[in-house]
């Protein structure tokens, strides 16, 4: 696939961003639950979604894909000056959608019980805001070091935590895909968001867990650094989830600020 350069004011200048995002059903599974896209506010600022949806039948797949569009939607229309003005449209929107997803699993038989994961990224001047619910995940690559931004909202987070199994024993538990928060829960949904800074050369991954249950940290930061592009690397990280088995859709979105400023 190709990626997407998006040129957009920093200051007084013009900074590069590159974004682009991949999709791959995986070895075991017959349909692709999972559900990626970046939109443009009025402002020009980006937003980046991506879903991994549950449920039986096509459930799932009508949970991650009207989250992201519906969310979407409210993001071109949206106008916000500052990361706080970000992180609180991102909880009420994300809030809003919850209540949107569970009436709809609530009123049609084959679409009960299902529900989504999110991950969100808004670039705005020279920060950039996440927000999440559930088990996917963003990733912060700078100076050769993939950093966890995102905690997940899983049962097995929740044992290692609180000390009763060890990390070791969470890669392999039977619960492991139990969430504790997602998308089509009832009753007021919790979102945890974030602000940082980004520097010159920071990579941004925002994946499933697809990707993260079969391909380690270590390996998933030397793909990118070493991939001749970015589509290139989002393909090689497919490829290598794949090639340890592919138990999962697996989607991943890289973004890159980056770029010689333009004049």
């Amino acid at each position: 696939m190709d990626s997407l350069l998006v040129v957009y004011k920093r200051s007084n200048e013009v900074t590069r961003m590159e974004v682009c995002f991949l999709s791959d059903v995986g070895q075991k599974r017959h349909t692709n639950q999972d559900y990626a896209q970046v939109y443009y506010n009025r402002q020009g600022y980006l937003l980046a979604l991506l879903a991994d949806g549950m449920g039986g039948h096509q459930a799932g797949d009508v949970a991650s894909m009207q989250t992201v569009e519906d969310i979407g939607k409210k993001w071109q229309e949206a106008e916000v000056d500052t990361g706080e003005e970000v992180a609180k449209w991102l909880i009420q929107t994300i809030q809003d959608e919850n209540q949107v997803i569970k009436e709809l699993g609530e009123s049609r038989a084959e679409l009960n019980g299902m529900g989504t994961t999110i991950v969100a990224v808004v670039s705005i001047a020279d920060q950039f805001i996440i927000a999440y619910v559930g088990d996917s995940r963003i990733y912060l690559l700078r100076e050769g070091q993939l950093i966890q931004l995102t905690e997940d909202h899983s049962l097995v987070n929740e044992l290692v935590k609180s000390g009763e199994i060890s990390p070791e024993m969470a890669v392999n538990h039977p619960r492991k895909n139990v969430l504790t928060r997602s998308i089509g829960m009832p009753n007021t949904l919790e979102v945890d968001v974030a602000n940082h800074f980004y520097q010159e050369d920071d990579y941004l991954l925002l994946c499933s867990d697809g990707l993260t249950n079969m391909v380690t940290e270590g390996e998933m930061a030397q793909i990118i650094e070493e991939s001749p592009s970015m589509p290139a690397a989002l393909q090689a990280l497919i490829d290598r989830a794949n090639e340890y088995g592919g138990l999962d859709n697996i989607t991943a979105l890289l973004l890159h600020y980056g770029g010689e400023v333009i004049a």
